[in-house]
């Protein structure tokens, strides 16, 4: 009972609209436990934590040790995060209340997407609304824009739905910046007698709409750097590239087990590697070896501060930001073939059933054999020939594999699938999505656009990096006591949004039972249904907002997607600072010896949170701009596609044949005046009952690229 947040948060939700409901009685945690029908003792034990946390936030108050009291003096004022939605609402959270409250425009009081403020809360209309009373923390000071020069002072037009307000710049800060120029500007204050706050300009990204000037503007919005410092460059470079024979011989040795990579064509780090050998009872010890970049980046180093506040590589359209230095990345850690490397690795003998008989965990040594594409993979798996046919090969040549390589394949394989099937039976989520991937000319351009979708070779993988992130993390959930340990979580689904999800699919001709508690495989049916159908990407989207974002955390509720009850994220040290933390806490307490605070570890697992959501952010912006840039030239022509939106202002509208979205206006639709009916998720028109629903075809013409704004204009065709 009350295990996890989302639990513990409707028992908070509960007892406040309980005192609320007896704004003058004095409780003890018997009488509320009494009134919500908890009658078990961790259930009352709850209810007292609950009890004693609302005393901490000032919204109950007590008189005497172990009385309860709704605390009315401070019923007007909460701290909460502010979101600016492209309306220019804002929208905040806060106890005691079950939804988003609304800040009008009119009472932002200055406050910018991302501060944390104080706010009082009114009710209008029987509706409850928030008003900013002052800016607690400024979540940002840098911001871009487009510098707009005049003769004696200047703005940064700052065109993000986020960012209602533009930056005022002095002539004496305007130098020699020139009108139209995209430009960084940094906030400096908001005085009470301006429209407007003012800044200084530090830095031209160049001219708006070029590539790099807005790639480079992506990941300054989210304060991303693409650079590293000189002496970060400086720091790496230093770094033997001799491996130490004493580490060597501490180490145990798999350079004589086969080994081999599988990766992207375009990978150029190489983290994680597997080894296979059959045993003489016909038993498998397979080796998941990842890249040791916590012998290479010691904490408290230059190099290891630099690593923790990026949090991870960012992945754009066109290029990787990395996490570590290229000589590291692609480098020292990358596990490429006929080199010896270091690695840290899990082993485990598996059984043909694909159970797992025994375990180990520790620093190795290993020469991979051979560096796969997944192409090459899949080509060997489908075929079944000891060959990699020349249009799958990553050097365009077909040549032969040895036996022993295609065999380690084939098991790994079967493996993999067998332990697919049990995860799948003990309740995970299976979102096998569509990706959208550009084809690049030499210029970076995008010249057409094609679909990823995870076949077996992925699968195969996958599976594996799974398999050793759930038992790395159950190794240590096992230990008494249990020490602090990073672990990746994924809360379960929210209910009102599937409850909106069942109403939202009904359109398409697709149900499921949000009631059902197996909700997994209601969800898992609903998107194999679709799987394949036009539908399909918007349908897989949908379903996804109704998940809770996994994140980083000490506190291990266990992964709801995964129906994992202990999971981590130990494969990707080169891209991912957290599996960094885990290698470190492992060999911590491999070692037995003393480890940081859980306060410490932490505090680390929410920034790296922070980074990820930003670095995602950055990632669809890309594509975004991408898409923006392929269908440029497509202005005038027809496609296809599917009403993926309706609002008040028009239909959103995915096309077909390449997943790119645009808006028809509702100024464009004619024949009629059409009026949003948000129970059908559709516009109809007054006069003819023409109706645009959710989920129908529309055959559209793009009519207008912004590719500033990054927004497709459509109109409706017969």
């Amino acid at each position: 009972m009350f295990k996890k947040k989302n639990e513990l948060h409707k028992l908070e939700t509960k007892i406040l609209s309980l005192f609320k409901s007896k704004s003058k009685a004095v409780l003890n945690y018997k009488q509320v436990a009494g009134a919500l029908n908890v009658k078990d003792t961790k259930g009352r034990n709850y209810i007292i934590k609950v009890l004693n946390g609302l005393l901490n936030s000032k919204q109950l108050k007590s008189f005497q040790k172990g009385q309860f009291q709704y605390n009315t003096s401070e019923i007007n004022k909460k701290t909460s995060l502010l979101t600016i939605i492209p309306s220019g609402k804002g929208v905040v959270i806060v106890d005691g209340h079950n939804k988003e409250l609304i800040v009008p425009k009119k009472e932002l009081n200055k406050g910018l997407n991302g501060d944390i403020v104080e706010v009082s809360i009114h009710k209008k209309n029987n509706e409850f609304e928030a008003h900013i009373e002052k800016i607690i923390t400024r979540s940002k000071k840098e911001f871009v824009g487009v510098l707009d020069k005049q003769n004696d002072f200047g703005f940064v037009l700052c065109r993000n739905a986020r960012m209602y307000t533009d930056i005022f710049i002095e002539r004496s800060e305007l130098k020699d910046y020139k009108n139209g120029e995209k430009v960084v500007a940094v906030f400096k204050s908001w005085d009470d007698n301006r429209d407007s706050p003012s800044g200084i300009i530090i830095k031209s990204l160049g001219i708006p709409g070029e590539k790099e000037t807005e790639i480079h503007a992506i990941l300054h919005d989210y304060g991303l750097p693409y650079e590293f410092p000189k002496k970060i460059e400086d720091a790496a470079s230093k770094i033997s590239t001799t491996l130490d024979i004493s580490e060597i011989k501490s180490r145990r040795d798999f350079r004589e087990t086969l080994t081999f990579t599988i990766d992207p064509k375009s990978a150029k780090d190489f983290d994680d590697a597997l080894s296979f050998k059959i045993l003489a009872n016909g038993d498998y010890e397979i080796g998941i070896h990842i890249a040791d970049v916590s012998y290479y980046v010691q904490p408290g180093t230059s190099l290891d501060q630099e690593a923790y506040e990026r949090a991870t590589s960012v992945y754009l359209v066109d290029r990787v930001v990395p996490m570590l230095p290229e000589v590291l990345s692609n480098g020292l850690c990358s596990l490429r073939p006929k080199e010896d490397k270091f690695t840290f690795s899990s082993v485990f003998i598996i059984n043909n059933k694909g159970e797992v008989k025994e375990e180990w965990y520790g620093r190795t040594i290993i020469n991979s054999d051979f560096r796969f594409s997944y192409e090459e993979v899949q080509n060997i798996l489908e075929t079944q020939k000891e060959e990699v046919d020349a249009f799958a090969s990553l050097t365009k040549v077909s040549y032969k594999i040895p036996r022993p390589v295609f065999n380690a394949i084939n098991i790994l394989d079967k493996q993999a699938k067998i332990l697919r099937l049990k995860r799948m039976k003990n309740g995970a989520i299976s979102f096998d999505r569509v990706e959208v991937n550009f084809i690049l000319d030499d210029d970076d351009k995008p010249e057409s656009v094609f679909f990823k979708t995870s076949k077996d070779a992925h699968k195969l993988i996958e599976e594996f990096m799974l398999l050793a992130n759930k038992k790395v993390a159950s190794f240590i959930s096992k230990k008494q006591p249990t020490p602090p340990f990073v672990y990746r979580t994924h809360d379960d689904p929210d209910e009102q949004k599937l409850l909106n999800l069942k109403q939202t699919i009904a359109p398409f001709g697709y149900s499921f039972n949000p009631g059902k508690k197996n909700i997994s495989s209601e969800i898992n049916g609903l998107l194999s249904a679709c799987s394949g159908k036009s539908e399909q990407n918007l349908i897989d989207t949908l379903t996804l907002r109704c998940m809770s974002k996994a994140e980083y955390t000490t506190n291990n509720i266990g992964h709801y997607g995964l129906a994992f009850s202990n999971y981590t994220h130990f494969t990707s040290p080169i891209r991912r600072y957290p599996d960094v933390m885990v290698h470190r806490l492992l060999q911590t307490y491999l070692d037995k010896k003393p480890h940081p605070t859980q306060e410490s570890i932490e505090e680390a697992c929410k920034h790296s949170s922070q980074r990820e959501h930003l670095a995602t952010k950055a990632e669809r912006d890309s594509i975004k701009y991408m898409q923006m840039i392929f269908m440029k030239e497509k202005v005038g022509q027809h496609f296809e596609g599917v009403i993926s939106g309706v609002t008040e202002r028009g239909l959103y509208v995915e096309i077909i044949e390449n997943k790119c979205e645009g808006m028809i206006r509702v100024i464009d639709i004619k024949g009629d005046f059409f009026n949003y009916d948000d129970k059908q998720h559709a516009l109809i028109g007054e006069r003819t009952k023409k109706a645009y629903q959710l989920g129908d075809t529309i055959n559209i013409k793009v009519k207008k690229v912004n590719i500033l704004r990054r927004f497709l204009d459509f109109i409706p065709t017969a």
